[in-house]
């Protein structure tokens, strides 16, 4: 029985594909006879058929081999690429976390980085100006850090802007993808701990990592990809299992 109310995320009958490209025409006349045919591309399949159902305030794993389409699921709930076929309903405002960097602009400084990010977040300029304190609090980095621009960052330096920016005001639905696989021990206990407590205060939160102890402490419920599909939707501890004996299998076979 899910001790969860509220549906947070619905993923119904979604798929998602996109267009590669064979290779060009050979000649002028190949071009005119190919031309509106789709000659010159394929439809590469990434998601297949995912019906998955997030609930509020739970926080919910995403696990599976490099390539097997978690990252694509992750922007998909983000609005950031759009499903091919069914549908993504996301119930409240989402704060992503996608790859590290992702939704920084090099060329502007941290501070300006911090501003925009809020804007797009939704918040009003009281509270951009405490959000600026906040993140310069949480992150550790200085004034000069802040005012330099993004591009001149280390790994480190961006994985704590991003984790920093996106957690200063409490979100509704905080996505996390590997952004936490850089940075000193210290400072992902801290995210780690900052993580907990957004938990306690109910938000929903989708993560995705490798390390699979990390996912135990701090995840209710899973769901295993392989190849594009969904295999397993379960408790964390079932749902890794699952996966370590598919990986076993894998290799086992090669």
């Amino acid at each position: 029985m899910n001790s969860f109310k509220e549906t947070a995320i619905r993923i119904s009958d979604m798929s998602f594909a996109y267009a590669v490209q064979k290779g060009g025409a050979t000649s002028f006349k190949e071009l005119l006879f190919k031309f509106g045919k789709n000659a010159f591309y394929y439809q590469k399949q990434v998601l297949h058929q995912i019906n998955l159902e997030v609930y509020q305030g739970e926080v919910f794993g995403l696990i599976g081999r490099n390539g097997s389409g978690k990252s694509t699921l992750l922007r998909l709930i983000s609005k950031v690429l759009y499903p091919t076929e069914g549908k993504v309903e996301v119930f409240g405002q989402i704060a992503p976390l996608l790859s590290l960097g992702v939704g920084l602009q090099p060329e502007l400084s941290g501070i300006d980085n911090i501003k925009i990010c809020s804007v797009l977040l939704g918040r009003t300029r009281s509270e951009i100006k405490e959000t600026i304190q906040e993140v310069a609090s949480f992150s550790e980095l200085s004034i000069e850090d802040l005012s330099m621009q993004v591009k001149r960052y280390s790994s480190g330096m961006k994985s704590r802007l991003s984790f920093a920016i996106a957690t200063a005001k409490l979100p509704k639905i905080l996505i996390i993808d590997e952004v936490l696989s850089v940075g000193d021990i210290k400072f992902k206990e801290k995210c780690y701990q900052k993580i907990r407590e957004i938990k306690e205060a109910g938000t929903t939160i989708l993560f995705v990592s490798h390390g699979l102890q990390d996912m135990m402490k701090l995840c209710d419920r899973a769901a295993l990809i392989e190849d594009g599909s969904l295999v397993k939707v379960g408790d964390i501890t079932s749902v890794i299992e699952t996966y370590k004996e598919h990986n076993n299998n894998i290799q086992v076979n090669k």
